[in-house]
């Protein structure tokens, strides 16, 4: 009895309707003083659960004095919950997902180096098509095991690489300024983009250490801002391989280490000095 009880329950009924449904089963037609004596609830209580179980058509009432009350069969209850389970489903189905189109990814910010190096290794895991990259190479050691598991499941693997950087696969775009722009961030940057649907951006010059102060990354799924940090790195390595390939031509119009380039675009004294 009281299993049944909990599986009514668990398709809709209260605790007093499922005893007084059951208490019908046993007996019927029956009055509601029967039915109380029968559920062993208080007999106000059974009037107002038989009213409730007649409006759901789950009970039929007679129209003889005394009144009594029918329930339906098991099988017409449980065919009438089953129509009403697959009419739910098939509308949680349809409008579930259009509920995503109001929803915006949120950018979360991670402050603890464990923290960081876990959501790292858990971005190049995921990964299933390819991975955009940005880092110095004493970091690319901690996430090389990482990459190569992912170079070895046919990943796409490209990255811009700072401060000698070697790597055994992959397409490699070593960056020339990396003493100056560690300089100018105090600190290392990582910029990392998986399948166009995660990305990650920030200072993660505390690999090797607890301070949190070295720490400024920010994790998200939101396609825009994902879009952004693929695009800078796509753009570095644009300009990494032109600079590369046409060294004199660029000393020649920008001098050396791009100075005019750098003073036409951030200014002559420019507080910001990166790149």
């Amino acid at each position: 009895m009281a299993d049944l009880i909990e599986k009514l329950k668990e398709i809709g009924f209260n605790s007093y309707e499922a005893k007084v449904y059951i208490s019908l089963l046993k007996k019927y037609p029956a009055t509601g003083y029967e039915v109380a004596k029968l559920a062993g609830i208080p007999q106000s209580r059974t009037y107002d659960t038989l009213k409730v179980l007649s409006d759901k058509n789950v009970v039929a009432m007679s129209n003889t004095q005394p009144v009594t009350y029918i329930p339906i069969k098991p099988k017409q209850l449980l065919s009438a919950f089953k129509k009403k389970m697959e009419s739910t489903v098939s509308y949680l189905e349809k409008h579930l997902p259009e509920v995503k189109d109001n929803y915006n990814e949120p950018i979360i910010t991670i402050t603890n180096p464990k923290d960081m190096r876990e959501k790292i290794s858990e971005v190049i895991k995921n990964a299933k098509r390819e991975i955009y990259l940005e880092i110095w190479s004493q970091d690319y050691n901690i996430f090389e095991k990482d990459l190569l598991d992912a170079y070895n499941r046919n990943v796409e693997i490209r990255i811009v690489g700072y401060d000698n950087f070697q790597s055994r696969f992959g397409l490699v775009f070593e960056h020339a300024f990396a003493k100056d722009i560690e300089m100018s961030l105090k600190g290392r940057m990582i910029v990392l983009v998986a399948d166009d649907c995660e990305g990650i951006i920030g200072k993660c010059s505390s690999f090797g250490s607890n301070n949190i102060d070295d720490i400024n990354i920010v994790w998200t799924k939101n396609k825009s801002i994902v879009f952004i940090i693929k695009e800078f790195i796509v753009h570095d390595m644009y300009l990494v391989d032109i600079e590369e390939n046409l060294v004199e031509q660029i000393k020649y119009i920008y001098g050396k280490g791009l100075r005019r380039l750098k003073d036409k675009v951030l200014g002559v004294n420019p507080k910001y000095k990166i790149h």
